[in-house]
């Protein structure tokens, strides 16, 4: 995923001096993140790693409006979200951002293929353009061959790429991904990391993704470690091999958690 992104591209996303507190009186209050700050350009792959209870999670939470910060701003292809609406934080979330979580969560009522077709209808893309985009999303991703099927009647592994391309077919600004290998042998995972891959290579797609797993995060340009609700360290691949970078973050994850086990 390094060869799409190039310096000066447009920002997507941009997190400003981000605050999040849980809880009442200041004796039992708890601060999970205090004043983050960091950008992602169009065309980006930004992992974000930390221990556990170090914040990542509530930070992607802010960044998908299912949280709402205690201070500061998170803007999203130029809009501040954290200022929208109700109504108008659900058109924003249809129209620009992707989800895949750690479980595919599709609905098992419905093919893979009209899982994947469900944010277009959703969005009233006109019904002639519907299969033609859900087709196109579904090679890429290599499930074509699963579009008539239930998700009960596929892998793990083919759900979630189901999953991801759900989440793109639409083209978000931007695709969050929560543990997005976490459920996944690593076969499995391969093959979804290497479809993100592609996504960002032959779409542009712009991804952040939080995750504990050291090889999923190689597969991306940029790693963000928070620590105690703060950005620790932030790793760059470049024009680095994925096996160099890999052991890069391996050695971090070392120094900030004691061990990849401790980053949950």
């Amino acid at each position: 995923m390094s060869e799409l992104f190039e310096p000066g591209a447009p920002v997507v996303l941009e997190v400003r001096d981000l605050e999040k507190t849980y809880g009442g009186g200041r004796s039992q209050a708890t601060r999970a993140l205090a004043g983050v700050s960091f950008s992602v350009s169009a065309g980006e792959t930004v992992a974000i790693m930390g221990p556990s209870g170090s914040g990542k999670t509530t930070l992607l939470n802010c960044i998908a409006t299912i949280d709402r910060p205690t201070a500061g701003s998170v803007w999203v292809d130029g809009l501040d979200v954290t200022r929208l609406s109700a109504k108008r934080l659900a058109e924003f979330r249809r129209s620009k951002l992707g989800f895949v979580f750690q479980d595919s969560n599709l609905l098992d009522t419905l093919t893979c293929g009209e899982n994947i077709a469900l944010t277009l209808t959703i969005d009233r893309v006109p019904t002639a353009s519907v299969r033609p985009l859900v087709d196109d999303v579904a090679a890429a991703l290599g499930v074509s061959d699963v579009l008539s099927r239930y998700p009960y009647q596929v892998s793990g592994g083919q759900a979630q790429r189901v999953a991801c391309a759900r989440a793109v077919v639409g083209n978000p600004a931007l695709v969050l991904a929560d543990e997005p290998t976490g459920s996944l042998d690593s076969r499995s995972a391969k093959l979804l990391l290497e479809c993100f891959e592609r996504l960002n290579a032959e779409r542009g797609a712009t991804i952040c993704m939080v995750t504990h797993d050291s090889f999923a995060a190689s597969y991306c340009q940029r790693v963000l470690f928070i620590r105690d609700g703060r950005l620790f360290a932030e790793l760059r691949r470049g024009s680095a091999p994925r096996r160099a970078f890999f052991e890069k973050i391996m050695a971090q994850v070392a120094q900030i958690g004691g061990g990849e086990a401790d980053v949950l």
